[in-house]
């Protein structure tokens, strides 16, 4: 996850997530609405770790520590050596696939020096990924569960540095080259008429075109990758919704943060419904320094909560190694952790199973293309706007129905390409009324 190890050194550990966190803590204690849980075992998620080491015998290391209680190993190196090594990659994942794990490959973004591309042209790289899809899926079968490309790109968008790249990109912004210059130059045109006149439209629409079709579903690897049919991951900690718009068939949200884990699973796991796509959690860190993840039994209320939720994939992000830890950031507690939620899902069967909270029950349905970050009450809209006059409304109608429906609750957005139709909520409410549907 390269944006991530980057990112996360510096960003969001003070945010309070708006109204939101007054719920309490976000693994529980909620009062669901339908009083009515289900409480057949769900299907096994994929389970596993997120493996950032550099070398092959730190990724068999890690396989052999976990392969007894996961299912999945993600060879998550980014843009390191590894990724940059063909050889290194397939012994990797020949090792994980013959201990039964399924395998999830990052190769970081579109490089054309890159084993993995090695294509000039659009029609050049969706030939060379088509070949490579075949051989992989020839060498690993069904445990070739796809690529994870690029790292939170909504994320990126809302906490970008804007101000200082338009003001230092003026001879790009006025490049006919990339047709996505055309887009982000009447956006700050936009910006400087509304410091100019004190008026700002709240029509996002230019800003989500922006971010969906010119940065996503134009980006010279996801692209390819969608047209190949490559099923493609990625994580976020924001903006899911518009993520899956752009073209990934998969989401992860980030959980860990110091945000409400409730609010998070709530936005990726509506979009995922409505968009009939896949989701999933990752565990990434807490702390900006050593020991960077949080405690064991933390990690597993998390993972947890986000299984009762519905979601496919649990991983865990195992970034740094640490001095004297031969794992990486992981101690015993995280894999007792990961173990625990394993055996506690396998067991189910014989035992209480475990509450099954994702079917649809209630939905807030958000405005059409408002990219609102939605962590803190300032929170930016499409980093390029702050608050507009429908934040408060949306702040208080959220953190009310967090806390009545917990996990319960879908967060979607009001776009007729996705008629709330196709789902059988049992209660609707739109941001701006207090009115309950249905």
């Amino acid at each position: 996850m390269k944006q991530l190890k980057r990112l996360t050194q510096n960003r969001r550990y003070f945010y309070v997530s708006l109204l939101i966190l007054i719920i309490g803590a976000a693994t529980g204690g909620f009062y669901f609405a339908s009083n009515q849980l289900a409480l057949s075992p769900q299907v096994m998620p994929y389970i596993g770790t997120a493996f950032c080491g550099s070398t092959v015998e730190e990724a068999k290391l890690m396989i052999d520590r976990v392969k007894t209680y996961t299912n999945l190993f993600v060879l998550d190196t980014g843009s390191s050596s590894i990724s940059w090594n063909k050889t290194a990659v397939y012994e990797i994942c020949d090792y994980a696939t013959t201990c039964g794990l399924s395998v999830i490959v990052n190769v970081g973004t579109y490089n054309q020096s890159s084993w993995f591309w090695n294509a000039s042209s659009y029609n050049a790289r969706v030939q060379k990924l088509n070949a490579t899809n075949q051989e992989l899926v020839g060498r690993w079968g069904d445990k070739f569960l796809g690529i994870y490309y690029n790292d939170e790109p909504g994320g990126i968008q809302l906490d970008w540095d804007w101000d200082s790249w338009f003001a230092n990109s003026t001879r790009i912004l006025n490049s006919t080259r990339f047709p996505e210059m055309v887009d982000l130059k009447t956006i700050y045109q936009n910006m400087l008429e509304a410091n100019s006149t004190g008026v700002t439209s709240q029509d996002y629409s230019l800003e989500t075109k922006y971010f969906v079709q010119d940065n996503l579903q134009n980006d010279p690897g996801l692209k390819p990758l969608n047209a190949v049919g490559i099923r493609t991951f990625t994580s976020d900690y924001a903006l899911y919704w518009f993520d899956y718009l752009g073209g990934y068939d998969v989401m992860w949200t980030q959980l860990g943060w110091n945000a409400s884990v409730t609010e998070q699973i709530d936005l990726v796991k509506g979009a995922a419904r409505m968009q009939n796509k896949e989701w999933g959690a990752i565990v990434t860190w807490t702390f900006d320094q050593a020991p960077y993840l949080d405690s064991g039994n933390q990690i597993y209320g998390q993972m947890l909560t986000a299984y009762e939720a519905g979601a496919k994939y649990i991983v865990i992000f195992n970034y740094p190694i640490l001095q004297g830890n031969d794992y990486g950031v992981m101690n015993s507690d995280h894999f007792m952790a990961l173990q625990r939620l394993w055996n506690d899902i396998k067991s189910q069967h014989d035992t209480q199973p475990i509450p099954d909270l994702s079917a649809p029950n209630a939905v807030l349905v958000l405005p059409h293309d408002y990219g609102w970050g939605m962590r803190r009450p300032d929170d930016v809209i499409w980093g390029f706007w702050g608050p507009d006059n429908k934040t408060l409304t949306i702040a208080e109608i959220t953190g009310t129905l967090l806390n009545q429906y917990g996990t319960q609750l879908d967060i979607i957005y009001d776009d007729p390409a996705y008629p709330l139709s196709q789902v059988n909520y049992q209660k609707v409410y739109y941001w701006n009324s207090t009115t309950q549907l249905g």
